[in-house]
């Protein structure tokens, strides 16, 4: 784990326009203050993909303030998870990090039902993620 007593997690894919950030959403929303939470993107877009917005706020979840970020190396060393999202090889590897890679539809240009599945998926990954970072915490 990084220096501070909190875990931290990275979300990256390759817009961070969709799935990361509805990952990133979830994970701040199950999760509180007790993980630190990034995401970002390879190749960042220029705002969080609407349909992304419109399914989380069926959840509610107000990602409308999010902005795609650019994956900077800091980042990565920075956390002590890293969740690709279809970045390829565009992430860099550090050792020490748990690197894991979830393999889930890409959001870009669907429509609202398209993006609905994903969501929930997003979700039961997230959920599992905070599962296995609780049975990994220090007593």
């Amino acid at each position: 784990m990084s220096d501070a007593a909190k875990p931290s997690v990275l979300f990256v894919c390759v817009h961070n326009a969709g799935r990361s950030q509805m990952a990133a959403a979830f994970l701040t929303h199950l999760a509180g203050d007790r993980v630190e939470v990034r995401s970002a993107g390879s190749l960042p877009a220029h705002q969080v993909n609407p349909a992304a917005v419109e399914v989380m706020a069926e959840v509610g979840i107000d990602i409308t303030t999010a902005t795609p970020k650019l994956l900077t190396t800091e980042a990565v060393q920075a956390s002590d998870y890293v969740i690709t999202m279809g970045c390829g090889d565009a992430c860099p590897i550090f050792p020490g990090k748990t690197y894991l890679d979830w393999r889930l539809d890409d959001p870009a240009g669907q429509g609202i039902e398209a993006v609905r599945p994903i969501r929930d998926e997003i979700r039961q990954r997230v959920q599992t993620l905070i599962d296995e970072i609780r049975a990994r915490a220090p007593e």
